[in-house]
């Protein structure tokens, strides 16, 4: 059995309250974005599951790897065997498109089907919260507006399908707790859902990542990536996250993008990957 895991982007991040438990509450709309991992998982006539990976390098070991961590949490949970997997990474790790939590969230699905679970989306995210707060958005794959701490989902549509996309990854690595290191959570009485119902062209002004301000001072050349989208004719560009990546979103089909020395993804966006 294979499949292709998805990343997502950021549209509009807020950082609301930072609470008891050391975590902070957010909102964000999170949007799935066909830049696809490759991962392979088969019955193994072994007792141990492996896990081989290839294409970009994970710094992690393999009993690390949130694609392990699932298989594991589905083995206890359900007594299911060992498996082979074999993960294919192309999404850029440290990036703010969830990757990883893609990896874990299909590898959750992928068992599922599997071993004929028969388990259903509120189960299966509620699996994956528990092995990172954006995997539970993976399980149904939609555009939608995240908030707690990122866990709670309400599926949104949003006006954006035939755009097009266009993703920048830096070679930074911009650390979590940096990032939240400079952050001032604000309330918002309103919801990022409104926005929605707002053009895209009105983005620029009033739609924010709330990490852009102290990941751009850490990191000026992350913020000269998103003034280039601009520069580009993006009608709306931003940090995915908490970096690095940044993209694009065209009304047309762009022209003359080039970021050599950066890895980068160019797609038509729909509602689904």
């Amino acid at each position: 059995m294979i499949t292709f895991p998805n990343c997502k982007i950021n549209i509009g991040l807020w950082v609301t309250q930072r609470r008891a438990d050391g975590y902070h509450n957010i909102q964000t709309l999170m949007v799935p974005v066909p830049w696809c991992d490759a991962l392979e998982i088969v019955p193994t006539l072994g007792s141990q599951t492996t896990l081989t990976i290839t294409g970009n390098k994970v710094d992690a070991r393999t009993e690390e790897n949130l694609c392990f961590l699932a298989w594991k949490l589905m083995a206890e949970k359900y007594n299911i065997p060992a498996v082979e997997m074999h993960l294919h990474k192309v999404i850029p790790s440290g990036a703010g498109l969830g990757g990883g939590s893609a990896d874990a969230a299909f590898t959750l699905k992928m068992l599922n089907s599997l071993f004929k679970l028969n388990l259903d989306s509120e189960t299966l995210r509620s699996l994956a919260v528990q092995l990172g707060m954006d995997c539970p958005f993976f399980i149904d794959n939609v555009p939608a507006l995240s908030t707690g701490r990122g866990e709670f989902l309400k599926p949104i549509t949003l006006k954006i399908n035939g755009l097009n996309i266009v993703i920048v990854k830096p070679p930074i690595h911009v650390s979590t707790a940096a990032a939240f290191a400079g952050i001032k959570p604000q309330y918002r009485e309103n919801s990022l859902a409104d926005f929605c119902e707002v053009p895209i062209q009105a983005w620029k002004k009033k739609l924010k990542n709330d990490f852009e301000q102290s990941v751009f001072g850490l990191y000026p050349d992350i913020e000269e990536l998103k003034n280039r989208m601009y520069r580009k004719g993006a009608v709306y560009a931003s940090m995915s996250g908490s970096g690095s990546a940044v993209y694009g979103l065209f009304e047309n089909q762009p022209f003359g993008i080039d970021f050599p020395e950066h890895e980068m993804f160019q797609a038509l966006l729909r509602s689904q990957p």
